[in-house]
């Protein structure tokens, strides 16, 4: 692994950067408040290739990797403008379509995935299971050559957005109780589909809703990869929405930062900047270092995810020490501003917001260091 990005890598960070600049917090910000979703900025990145920059060339990508769409995740966040539906279109979505899809799904999905003309999201959480995948009570059934979906889904991201849904759902039983799980690719208006906003005090552009499943009719060609093998074809999507949700903390991180910094050097209270102050400096020195540590870990995941790697191990590293790292640099900055951080015009509140965020999802803390005990330290299970 090379610590010193290609200059192809180098000039896609520049090129992604420069359109967020030309957006930025505000047209973020005003597009959270409103409930609307960042189309324009969507479209553009879109128009570049960026969208699909790790979807294979024969499908309409760029054939890169989830390194670079990471890259294009972090510089959009360090811009003010993170997109969550990131972590999900591209990056689970399509990577698992590209490995488990048949020709004709692979044909049908992946180059308008690619180009953004449409967007897929995923929904495995539920009411009742949490963090138990094996707990998941929504269910599929065979009907003749169909299959019929009912259950609930909880917490989906930008589902209102969506033209479709990749649903994780039960097909049968197990030993000891384990369901079966496949997956399914559900048009998001399909009938017997019904969407639930789920109201945030901290608004975004990237709305939560909860999903019902009223006996909806899928035919064959719906069910994505081996049926009964969705658990294990699903985490070849997990672990690049923890890379990519470690690059949206970083990038949230490093807004923080230079915000808080530019802060710094031009409020002066006693004759000098308050950055001069080590009460202020330091804070900040320590949450440019986090934030750098978490970047190099990100890197490294999504390193090994590309060269087929096992990622997991470092993914779940990588998603703990951003999310970590974002939520103190967030809170330095606020205290940096003083009362300012709590204005609108800041808008470090929402960047909170954000962080905080990415300290639970897509995987929680907790999870994380219980994998880590288990997988890494070799310690008994605890639950």
């Amino acid at each position: 692994m090379s610590y010193v990005e290609s200059d192809e890598q180098q000039m896609l960070r520049k090129q992604v950067a420069e359109i967020g600049r030309k957006y930025g917090r505000e047209y973020y910000t005003e597009k959270a408040r409103q409930g609307l979703s960042p189309d324009e900025l969507w479209q553009e990145i879109a128009e570049h290739g960026f969208i699909g920059v790790n979807t294979p060339e024969e499908y309409g990508g760029a054939g890169l990797g989830i390194y670079e769409l990471a890259i294009v995740c972090e510089e959009l966040a360090a811009a003010g403008c993170p997109l969550l539906l990131l972590l999900v279109s591209p990056a689970i979505c399509a990577t698992v379509i590209a490995r488990f899809g048949t020709e004709a799904q692979k044909v049908r999905w992946l180059p308008k995935l690619a180009t953004g003309q449409k967007k897929m999201v995923f929904a495995i959480t539920e009411p009742n299971a949490g963090s138990n995948t094996h707990r998941l009570e929504t269910s599929a059934v065979r009907d003749g050559d169909d299959w019929v979906l009912s259950g609930t889904k909880y917490y989906i991201s930008g589902a209102d957005d969506a033209d479709a849904i990749l649903v994780v759902t039960r097909t049968g039983g197990a030993e000891g109780g384990r369901g079966r799980l496949s997956l399914f690719i559900v048009d998001a208006n399909a009938p017997g589909v019904e969407k639930t906003l789920i109201r945030m005090q901290i608004p975004g552009t990237d709305r939560q809703f909860t999903l019902f499943f009223d006996r909806v009719r899928l035919s064959a060609d719906r069910l994505l990869g081996n049926e009964g093998q969705g658990l294990a074809q699903v985490f070849t999507g997990l672990n690049p929405e923890r890379i990519l949700g470690a690059a949206l903390a970083n990038g949230a991180a490093l807004a923080a930062i230079e915000q808080a910094s530019r802060y710094a050097n031009e409020r002066a209270v006693w004759g000098k900047p308050i950055g001069a102050h080590q009460g202020i400096a330091h804070p900040l020195a320590e949450a440019k270092i986090e934030v750098e540590l978490a970047r190099l870990m990100t890197k490294k995941a999504a390193w090994l995810f590309d060269q087929g790697e096992d990622a997991g191990e470092a993914a779940n590293m990588a998603k703990f020490a951003a999310g970590e790292a974002a939520t103190r640099a967030v809170d330095t900055a606020i205290q940096v501003h003083g009362g300012n951080g709590m204005s609108e015009e800041y808008g470090l509140v929402s960047l909170w917001g954000m962080a905080r965020t990415l300290r639970i999802a897509p995987v929680s803390r907790e999870m994380i260091l219980n994998f880590i005990a288990q997988h890494t330290l070799e310690l008994p299970k605890s639950y």
